[in-house]
């Protein structure tokens, strides 16, 4: 049975801004929504964060909702020049070299002129990253979040509430084994979630601390 529920483990959903838990990054969510469509307002927008905070997630899930012009979402700069009227989402600037550095100095003034839109990612703030100083300053230009990873307690009421969607019965203490033992990030937590979700349908079996204890072990085991 636990070996059918690791193979129904269905990977992570494509990341979009619908499916980004927010937490207490609400207002970095909204600016980014307010630029996929094309609402007036603030173009240019800095987000920071450690790993985990969700910073990949909200610039893929960017260009996924925009539409009506180009969306690119880059990790580091194309050979060829990247249009100034599309929105532009490049990640991780901490990374770049001296030549992309460049690059990324003149997409923002092209950007600029051209009426787009740039969203970019790094793991500190503007002011703190080492990189040029008239890049630094550009990245300072707009709206700079810094992004905060969800809590235990937020995690766990997003699964409630996706649970709750589901017509689930979701244990408590199944709940904090999940939060404890499971993979942190949330396109983990919601993936083992759906799996219970359909071995518990399937198997006509309500879901249990020892089901949850099984599952884990079987992914760990899987992916050792």
């Amino acid at each position: 049975m636990m070996q059918q529920l690791l193979l129904q483990l269905a990977p992570p959903p494509a990341p979009t801004l619908d499916n980004f838990v927010a937490g207490r990054n609400a207002a970095a969510l909204q600016a980014l929504r307010d630029i996929a469509a094309g609402a007036p307002g603030e173009r240019f927008v800095y987000l920071w964060g450690a790993p985990g905070s969700g910073r990949t997630h909200l610039l893929r899930g960017l260009v996924q909702a925009t539409s009506g012009r180009q969306a690119l979402y880059l990790d580091k700069l194309p050979g060829a020049e990247a249009p100034g009227d599309g929105v532009i989402a490049i990640d991780d600037v901490q990374r770049l070299g001296a030549g992309d550095q460049v690059a990324l100095f003149d997409l923002y003034n092209r950007v600029r002129t051209a009426s787009g839109a740039l969203v970019a990612g790094g793991d500190a703030a503007p002011a703190q990253l080492a990189l040029r100083e008239d890049l630094r300053s550009r990245l300072g230009w707009g709206l700079a979040f810094q992004l905060h990873p969800l809590s235990d307690q937020e995690k766990a009421a997003a699964l409630r509430a996706q649970a709750r969607a589901r017509a689930l019965a979701l244990p408590e203490d199944a709940l904090a084994y999940l939060l404890q033992h499971a993979p942190r990030d949330m396109a983990s937590l919601i993936a083992i979630l759906e799996a219970l979700d359909r071995h518990s349908l399937e198997q006509k079996r309500p879901i249990t601390l020892p089901l949850v204890r099984d599952a884990l072990g079987w992914i760990r085991d899987a992916r050792a």
